[in-house]
């Protein structure tokens, strides 16, 4: 029998695996327990849209007794609208609250004798620095004033990551697997019908798709490129722990590395 030559191995791929945390406030809690677990970044709430200074304590030290990086995750000031809702807010003040709110964020962690790596903006702020020239700026600016070494996560391909690399910034390029796709590579906006998705199988599968080819379907049938360094699955939706527990597994049984993009 004629023998092929072997095939080399494909070299493995690695993937953060990404999650809103600490995003309680008072006497409200989120049930996280399960989370930590599967993380290898944690975006943890400064107080603004979410969090307060127990629960961001708290959330601190968790992430801490798990490893798991520990990243500041400021949005506007809209404890009501849990930061989803776009205020018209300057890049002045822009630049202000997010220096507010790494700043909290940083010394909660130094108070625990951990260590704060990166920046990823909340609800509509980020999605407007996604698109927004001056808002994604004056955040890429906040993040390098307040600590130059703090990497910005931010969507694949969008203005936010554009200005990071202007602002001396590392951009870390995020895709979300729970959140439909528009043909430009934006995310289809929450009020909007399937924004959000469901299907834990669907979600788990184009996780995978997301690392190994590096594509995702957007909403229109449009095969659109996502390449990305982290993956994000929401901490606060009915089916938070079982997208986690679904994404992760798939991604193992595929041989895919899960490690934070801080590496150092």
């Amino acid at each position: 029998m004629k023998r092929h030559p072997e095939r080399a191995a494909a070299p493995a791929r690695s993937i953060d695996l990404n999650a809103d945390m600490g995003e309680g406030f008072g006497r409200y809690r989120l049930d996280e327990k399960a989370l930590w677990a599967r993380v290898t970044s944690a975006s943890i709430a400064c107080g603004f849209h979410a969090g307060d200074p127990v629960v961001m304590r708290d959330t601190v030290a968790t992430a801490m007794s798990h490893c798991v990086t520990i990243g500041a995750h400021p949005g506007y000031p809209d404890l009501t609208g849990f930061g989803r809702r776009d205020l018209a807010a300057s890049p002045a003040e822009v630049e202000a609250i997010v220096v507010y709110q790494i700043g909290a964020l940083q010394g909660v962690c130094a108070a625990a004798g951990g260590r704060l790596r990166y920046v990823k903006p909340h609800g509509s702020l980020y999605n407007r620095a996604a698109r927004d020239v001056p808002t994604a700026e004056a955040i890429a600016r906040a993040v390098h004033s307040v600590d130059p070494s703090l990497a910005l996560l931010g969507l694949a391909g969008s203005a936010m990551m554009d200005a990071a690399a202007r602002m001396g910034v590392r951009g870390v390029n995020e895709a979300f697997v729970d959140r439909a796709y528009r043909s430009d590579g934006t995310l289809v906006p929450r009020s909007e019908a399937g924004a959000v998705l469901t299907n834990v199988d669907a979600i788990a599968e184009r996780a995978l798709g997301m690392v190994e080819s590096q594509t995702v379907q957007a909403v229109d049938g449009t095969v659109i490129s996502v390449l990305a360094e982290s993956l994000c699955t929401h901490g606060d939706g009915p089916d938070a722990i079982a997208i986690v527990r679904a994404v992760r597994a798939r991604l193992e049984r595929a041989g895919v590395i899960l490690a934070s993009f801080m590496r150092d």
